[in-house]
């Protein structure tokens, strides 16, 4: 079943996939995520400036993967966004974070929403868990939506837990839980 990974996840959106991150998704990745809009949503692991540097060793690690936790989000063979998940350890073990970004001008077409899903089913099918979760930001509102549309539900709100570029706001706990 390791194997079965190698396969792109088709996605609903014609001409998206999820696929291994891989050399020469270099230039795009760094188009797409050098974009304050895009970081300002995302933790501070993600770069800003998104650099030539930060896109290699990116790639690097996500493809030393034996079972990949992150896929590039591909349109027309070319990279505008990402998700993963980043699975639990300890007494967390049987829980994971999803995530996910996509670059500005592929925003409100349905991507990201249909990355979410799939990646949601690849989590659930390949790793030992039976709960994902996502936290968002409260100026968000829109990432909030792509969770809900994928079944997510808002478990609870961390006031004034995250700070981000000198904000101070909110976090939403969003969670899926496998039937």
């Amino acid at each position: 079943m390791a194997d079965a990974w190698r396969e792109p996840l088709a996605l609903k959106v014609p001409g998206c996939v999820l696929r291994a991150w891989r050399p020469g998704d270099e230039a795009a990745l760094v188009r797409h995520a050098n974009n304050r809009n895009v970081s300002r949503n995302l933790k501070d692991r993600f770069p800003f400036p998104y650099t030539a540097a930060d896109a290699e060793s990116w790639i690097e690690r996500a493809g030393a993967q034996n079972l990949p936790t992150t896929f590039a989000i591909a349109l027309d063979d070319g990279v505008v966004g990402g998700v993963g998940v980043d699975l639990g350890a300890d007494v967390f073990r049987r829980s994971a974070e999803i995530g996910y970004w996509l670059g500005e001008p592929f925003w409100g077409r349905g991507i990201a929403t249909e990355a979410l899903g799939a990646m949601t089913e690849y989590a659930f099918a390949y790793f030992d868990i039976c709960r994902l979760e996502a936290g968002v930001f409260e100026w968000n509102p829109a990432s909030a939506r792509v969770l809900e549309k994928n079944g997510y539900v808002l478990e609870g709100r961390a006031r004034l837990g995250v700070v981000k570029d000198g904000r101070l706001g909110d976090r939403l706990l969003y969670a899926l839980v496998r039937p």
